[in-house]
Formats: structure tokens, C-alpha cells, sequence
């Protein structure tokens, strides 16, 4: 057993995220486990960029209200207490609903060669309020 260095907070970038999003890394991947964790913390109206997982992805949402969909299909509102699992390679976007912070828990796998995430176009104001 070990505790790990904490890492400093970081601000999402803006090729991935719209808005004011913070990244607390919670675990990387130590092999042999692949686990990633991180909080990730979105201002009122804050997003990711439509995004897909190697190996999926779960959410876990702590505080606030936040939005999520999933390539074609409906915005869904999500709260504190919601889990949400997105399949390997299906893309799709999540963050903060219009007037609220959210803050969500996201934990994937990290494959032991190759991408552990496919970062696409950022998510549109008509796409976000749909």
C-alpha cells in the first residue's frame, strides 16, 4: 500500500471542454490495474467535447445538475445519486446544466497500448440546449 502524490488541479482545455471545467485526477493508470478516476468539476453551461472511450466510460454524478447525451439520441438530465455508463466507442458529450455548477466522479479503463479516449468537435450551443 502507498499513497500517491496528489496532483495539482488543472483546467480542462479548450480542445475538449467548453466553459470552465477543473480536473482532479483521482488515480492513473498504475499496471497492472487500468483504472482511471477523476472529479471533474463543470460551471453553469460547461461541456465536453462530443468524446468516445476505448473501453467506456461511468459517471458518477456528486453535486448539481448536469446534462449528458449520447450521439443521436435525447439530452438527459442528470443529478446527484446518477450513474451513467456510455459502451466502448459510442460517442457522446456530458457537463453542467444552464444554471448549475455539477460536479461528477468519471472512471474508465485505459488500454495498455493506443488511446484511452477519441476527442472530436466541440459540442454546439443548438446541440447543448437541444
Amino acid at each position: 500500500m502507498h499513497i500517491q502524490q496528489v496532483k495539482a488541479t488543472r483546467a480542462g482545455s479548450s480542445e475538449m471542454f467548453t466553459g470552465t471545467v477543473y480536473i482532479d485526477e483521482i488515480t492513473a493508470r498504475n499496471i497492472p490495474s487500468k483504472m482511471r478516476v477523476n472529479t471533474v468539476r463543470f460551471s453553469p453551461g460547461s461541456r465536453t467535447a462530443w468524446h468516445s472511450h476505448a473501453f467506456g466510460q461511468t459517471l458518477r454524478v456528486t453535486e448539481g445538475l448536469g446534462r449528458a447525451q449520447e450521439r443521436g439520441g435525447e439530452v438527459i438530465t442528470i443529478r446527484p445519486g446518477d450513474t451513467v455508463y456510455t459502451p466502448p466507442g459510442e460517442w457522446h458529450w456530458h457537463g453542467a446544466a444552464r444554471d448549475n455548477f455539477m460536479i461528477h466522479l468519471a472512471i474508465w479503463e485505459a488500454p495498455e497500448s493506443g488511446a484511452e479516449s477519441e476527442w472530436g468537435e466541440l459540442v454546439t450551443d443548438e446541440e447543448y440546449l437541444t
